[in-house]
């Protein structure tokens, strides 16, 4: 049985929707294709009709700064992203999630647009990018829209896109600059890192059990701005708001880390898993996991 009838290459983002609209059955995208292509041999997904590829679209496979962001092209695959200069240099915890996503073989083949559209709440890829604070390019046949990264997401493996209608262009992740030191004024400067770590089983190719993503800016002794992602802390990628909250504008010190723990602790919802672990055995380990990624973060600020 043939698991497509049509596959089409697009030029431009234009033409990708256009034949996604108005394919004559079920269509869908396809870039590198790791997940898509086993989902459908093994009968873990309905037959298509038709198959849009993604890799020609231009658009897609850029990596480029603009202005005071990172664009990455949803068709980049995860080892260019892994090794790009410009991503080390304004998005580590991006680099280090996409370092660790499958094999190198896998890494040279799938896509960062591709490991966020299966919206699961602790792809490593999808973590790196909620702390990033990026935003999602999508596109219908209606035009572009930006929107706030985590809105892709309405639930463990549901997309709140229409891969039918929609594709995701890419994704901006901000650069932000803040003000040198200044020495007159007697101010610390502000620098910023981010780090990501994950735990899992031992073995060659392996799940996360947990994974973590921290962005900072610090400011002398202090944490002046945070954003914080774990997964999997809820059905959706999980921001550890009420723990930024309390971390902000103090120093980063044990009598601060502990209850910065209770509230990630007090907010986020682990699951169970008979693959990876229990939601008690994730509450067990996430501490030690987040003062790692944490702390690093702020060394490197540093």
């Amino acid at each position: 049985m043939n698991l497509w009838q049509e596959y089409k290459r697009p030029a431009s983002v234009a033409e990708a929707v256009q034949a996604l609209a108005h394919a004559p059955g079920p269509a869908l995208p396809i870039a590198g294709g790791t997940d898509l292509l086993l989902d459908l041999k093994q009968g873990r997904h309905a037959p298509v009709h038709t198959l849009v590829d993604l890799t020609s679209v231009r658009e897609m496979t850029l990596l480029e700064r603009r202005g005071d962001s990172l664009f990455i092209g949803a068709a980049v695959p995860v080892n260019r992203v892994a090794l790009d200069p410009l991503t080390a240099a304004h998005a580590q915890a991006l680099v280090e999630a996409c370092n660790l996503i499958a094999g190198p073989q896998v890494r040279n083949t799938a896509t960062l647009g591709g490991n966020v559209a299966h919206a699961r709440p602790a792809a490593d890829g999808t973590i790196a990018l909620t702390a990033l604070n990026a935003e999602a390019e999508v596109a219908n046949e209606e035009g572009n829209r930006r929107i706030p990264f985590t809105a892709l997401f309405a639930g463990p493996g549901k997309s709140a896109i229409d891969k039918t209608k929609e594709i995701i262009v890419g994704f901006h992740v901000p650069i932000t600059n803040y003000q040198p030191f200044d020495a007159a004024q007697g101010k610390s400067p502000i620098t910023t890192a981010s780090c990501f770590k994950r735990i899992m089983r031992p073995q060659g190719v392996a799940l996360p059990i947990l994974n973590c993503a921290v962005w900072l800016a610090r400011e002398g002794e202090s944490v002046k701005d945070i954003r914080i992602a774990v997964g999997p802390g809820g059905s959706t990628p999980f921001r550890a708001t009420e723990a930024e909250t309390f971390l902000r504008g103090k120093p980063l010190v044990e009598e601060t880390f502990n209850p910065t723990l209770d509230a990630l602790l007090a907010q986020a919802k682990f699951r169970d898993s008979a693959r990876r672990a229990s939601a008690d055995y994730r509450r067990h380990i996430v501490g030690g996991l987040f003062k790692d990624v944490l702390y690093t973060a702020w060394s490197r600020a540093g």
